[in-house]
């Protein structure tokens, strides 16, 4: 038995972070024992928790949940703290986990140093400076401190720490934040400790205003520290900034997070200037929140290309956002010019789809070997343009991917190599805008925090990683934002001027706390943001209430999608009425806030959401419905939104009409942010699996395999980001690292492989007669798995290491029929089991512990692991006289079969979404019944 994964405020071993209070969890693995009957929790001073005085013993407490258990007891600054937890099992099972820590920042301790800054009229980035001297051995040393915009600490020449563009990311109106950093094993000698600082976000040009993009929150450089110095014999020495520091002038000259870098080491050094008092920003500091940008990849180019426009370019294999670092050995007085790209045109060299940004780096050399890299920018990039080095070798440069701290908690591979691509390209793509903050993009002149993106992607990122904490940042952000908008929540957050807004983008508000609490199960997440839900809602209710003003204003709505009657190749938004998707989205958001406020409680605000989400409801389908259910917008994207949320009478014709839909664009989608993330989820609550494997495995565009074809390694902004002959298909707005459309992962991990958790009662396939079972159970305590088969995948093996615990789930043929099914579920869980196409005969075999328990066809399981191997029955072939003519025509064996039979030269191109049996019926002597059905017994055998 191991108790593993110990967390507090799902941070490990966290220093320094904003803690209000205190809740831990834990998970457990390699017991007897199925389920955990109590648990408790010992905090001390000390590492020894057994024979020193504790904080806290909760003593062994049978409610206390290993997703999430609040301890509360008063907090004290600058304090470590050391823990435990003791499980017992129903196997009688008793274990204690190792000694955790977490320590607590300044808290509401007064700062006693001042904020410093120095002469802004050079561009020469300052270090501030200050000697330090011990008096005696230190016993325990921390750094806080913020630097504005952007700062690394040294001493003695030494980094500080591994974290990059702190303090990172947010509205400085309306917060700033501080970090801590542990300097003891730093301070065994006297040296001098020195603070670089850059311009960042916080006066560096950023974001879409013009002239407003320079200096947005401030046109000088700003330093708070204090190093806090605990010696062996009690006493405390606080070394803060004050007038007693010093300011030097770095090499740096130029650091801009669209622009890049300028690093100049032919400069004198400067003499020391005296630092300047200044006034504090407007915003209270805080400790820090976001979670630790560091270093996580090095990736070495694959290849040095000489371009034929003679060129030097190093090709890295893989499209990333970081830095690097770059060795170099040139003549003094030496420029060197680095640019990156994210992909080449014509063989060359080629960065226009990053507009304004000039994503560059530029290096004058003083003639010694020396490794380059930069300090206050970073890049998007898979290319990289070199000038100005005489003899350039592949192995002088290294890619370094940042960001943030994001621990990998799923793994997902099929037998379709195109498909186990397209998921490296959506981990990469997570990778690449999961810097700080949830980016839509990590190159050109935007890398913002577009909620719309985020909130698409939010289900699929929770499971590829552990985002509790990097989530839990950007709705703090987003609740600051609102909180000077009276509830409006901009489309960027931090929003940096930009004070539009829009449904599905506000509605991040709801659905991303409310995806946080289904994965994980801490309602903590509930209570922090639930005034934000409130008052998105209500922001809501008061536009609306003007005369259904919030169907008037604009939205983004299905935006990007590929239905619009106008825009052709520049289309941006879709052809769904996006007042029908915001009266929508309206609805689910209050709904969410309804069931928040339940969970929390408050039963009269619980009452009162309600009805405002089933009053908006019923105005959705009396204003966009007939009376016989018929949708008044014939797209993909309605359809779907019409099914998922059940807003038609008639279901039945609905699908009909969706399936229509898609015969009509011979199987590809039409979708954009709206339709796209739900799309193959609603497909396989309809019974339309086949159609879902067909979307996720076209090869032709639009589909997300067109763009691994042409060789993506993350994941495209447009479906046409390239054209078929890679070029690039627009300059105005085209990123080749926009993971939106990624949001496909998650239909791969709860369909295909089946491992699902639903906030309503589970809902069967529509062609299945199972019957409802129970509720979800929030935080993954419980599953349903129900693997969706393909023979065209062929196998699926996933692993889920959730809140409560690691879940398996795969399957694989081994011929045409049989199938290999295993699952496992992890201590403390359960899970409900719903194998396809098996013959329910074998449920009596009471020797498969996979059996034991089996009602309405379900399998109900708990802890450990389970197999059986089957033949599949009822698995139709993939063609029949059915299928729609497209479908037969695209492959080509079978194109061959039906020409002696249908003279398919003949049929128009706009009747080939209609069935063979269709097209006999219509067209009079093309073939006959009796020709149709032999036609029928052949294409059964592909």
């Amino acid at each position: 038995m191991e108790i593993y994964n110990l967390r507090v405020n799902h941070l490990k071993n966290p220093l320094g972070y904003k803690m209000e209070k205190t809740v831990f969890s834990w998970k457990v693995r390699g017991s007897k024992g199925k389920q955990q009957v109590s648990a408790k929790i010992r905090v001390g001073y000390s590492k020894d928790l057994v024979n020193c005085p504790l904080v806290k013993d909760t003593g062994f407490d049978p409610t206390a949940s290993s997703l999430a258990y609040p301890v509360v007891f008063p907090l004290k600054p600058y304090t470590r703290y050391y823990w435990d937890v003791t499980v017992k099992t129903d196997a009688g099972e008793e274990l204690t986990s190792p000694i955790q820590w977490f320590e607590t920042a300044k808290m509401e301790e007064h700062w006693s140093s001042k904020w410093i800054t120095c002469d802004k009229s050079s561009t020469r980035s300052p270090y501030f400076e200050k000697d330090i001297k011990m008096e005696n051995t230190v016993k325990k040393a921390r750094l806080y401190i913020c630097g504005l915009g952007l700062y690394e600490g040294y001493y003695n020449g030494h980094r500080i720490g591994d974290e990059y563009l702190t303090p990172y990311c947010n509205d400085y109106n309306e917060w700033v934040q501080y970090q801590t950093y542990d300097m003891t094993e730093m301070l065994k000698n006297d040296g001098k400790l020195t603070i670089l600082l850059g311009d960042g976000w916080y006066k560096g040009r950023f974001g879409f205003e013009g002239a407003e993009e320079l200096s947005r929150y401030g046109d000088e450089w700003k330093l708070l520290a204090e190093l806090r110095i605990e010696y062996i014999d009690g006493k405390v020495e606080v070394i803060g900034t004050d007038e007693s520091w010093q300011v030097q002038r770095s090499n740096v000259t130029f650091s801009n997070i669209y622009d890049g870098e300028h690093v100049d080491d032919t400069l004198p050094e400067s003499d020391s200037e005296p630092v300047l008092l200044c006034e504090a920003p407007k915003a209270q500091i805080t400790a820090r929140i976001s979670t630790p940008v560091t270093i996580h990849e090095k990736i070495t180019p694959v290849e040095l290309i000489q371009t034929p426009a003679g060129e030097l370019v190093l090709d890295l294999g893989q499209e990333f956002s970081g830095i690097f670092k770059l060795r170099v050995k040139e003549p003094y007085g030496s420029r060197i010019h680095i640019q990156t790209g994210e992909v080449l045109q014509q063989g060359n060299f080629y960065n226009g789809n990053l507009r304004t940004a000039k994503s560059e780096y530029i290096y004058t050399s003083d003639g010694i070997e020396k490794e380059i890299i930069p300090h206050f920018t970073f890049f998007g990039y898979r290319y990289v343009k070199i000038q100005g080095i005489s003899n350039l070798k592949k192995e002088d440069f290294t890619g370094l991917a940042l960001y943030s701290e994001i621990p990998p908690v799923g793994e997902i591979v099929t037998g379709n190599d195109l498909v186990n691509k397209l998921i490296s390209n959506v981990r990469w793509g997570m990778k690449g805008n999961f810097l700080d903050v949830p980016t839509d993009c990590p190159q050109r002149d935007e890398r913002m925090g577009w909620t719309g993106d985020a909130q698409v992607f939010a289900a699929t990122a929770t499971y590829l990683s552990d985002t509790y904490a990097f989530y839990r940042k950007y709705l703090y952000d987003l609740a600051k934002e609102q909180s000077i908008r009276e509830g409006k929540v901009p489309n960027v957050v931090p929003a940096f001027g930009m004070e539009g807004c829009s449904s599905v983008w506000g509605d991040a508000a709801c659905i991303i706390p409310w995806n946080l609490y289904m994965f994980y199960g801490d309602k903590a997440i509930l209570e922090e943001q639930f005034t934000s839900m409130k008052s998105w809602v209500d922001y809501i209710r008061k536009v609306d209430d003007e005369k259904d003003g919030w169907s008037s204003v604009f939205h983004y709505g299905d935006w990007l999608a590929l239905d619009h009657p106008v825009g052709k190749d520049e289309r941006m938004l879709g052809g769904t009425d996006e007042g029908f998707i915001a009266d929508v989205y309206y609805a689910v958001s209050a709904g969410i806030v309804a069931k928040t406020a339940k969970i929390l409680g408050f039963e009269e605000e619980a009452e009162f959401y309600k009805k405002i989400s089933d009053n908006q409801f019923t105005k959705v389908k009396d204003s966009y419905f007939s009376k016989t259910g018929r949708c008044c917008f014939r797209t993909q994207t309605a359809l779907l939104l019409t099914l998922k949320y059940h807003l038609s009478s008639d279901e039945e014709k609905i699908r009909e009409t969706l399936i229509g839909l898609f015969n009509e664009s011979r199987g590809k989608l039409q979708t954009g942010f709206v339709g796209t993330p739900i799309m193959c989820h609603v497909l396989s609550e309809q019974g339309l699996n086949d159609l879902a494997y067909h979307l996720l495995t076209n090869e032709e565009f639009p589909g997300w395999l067109y763009e691994v074809k042409l060789g993506a390694t993350t994941i495209w902004e447009r479906w046409n980001s390239l054209d078929e002959n890679g070029n690039i298909s627009s300059t105005g707005m085209n990123s080749l690292n926009h993971y939106s459309y990624g949001s496909i992962v998650e239909w791969i991990f709860r369909h295909s492989a089946g491992i699902n958790i639903d906030e309503e009662p589970f809902r069967v396939s529509a062609n299945r007669d199972i019957l409802a079972i129970d509720d979800a159970v929030p935080g993954f305590r419980q599953v349903v798995f129900e693997p969706v088969l393909s023979r065209e995948l062929g196998s699926v093996q996933a692993s889920y290491n959730s809140a409560a615990g690691v879940y398996e789930s795969a399957w694989s043929f081994s011929d045409e029929n049989q199938v290999t099914v295993k699952v496992s579920v992890p201590f403390g869980c359960r899970a409900k089991l719903i194998l396809p196409q098996i013959d329910r005969k074998l449920f009596n075999d009471k020797q498969n512990p996979m059996f034991s328990d089996v009602r309405e066809g379900v399998c109900y399981l708990e802890s450990g692991e389970y197999c059986v191997s089957y033949n599949v029955i009822d698995m139709a072939s993939k063609y029949s006289i059915d299928s729609p003519l497209w479908s037969l025509l695209d492959n080509k064996e079978v194109r061959e079969a039906i020409a002696g039979f249908v003279p398919i030269d003949k049929i128009p191109e706009q009747f080939t979404f209609l069935t063979l049996y269709q097209i006999g019926e219509k067209f009079a002597g093309v073939t006959s019944r009796k020709q149709l059905d032999s036609l029928d017994k052949l294409l059964n055998q592909y």
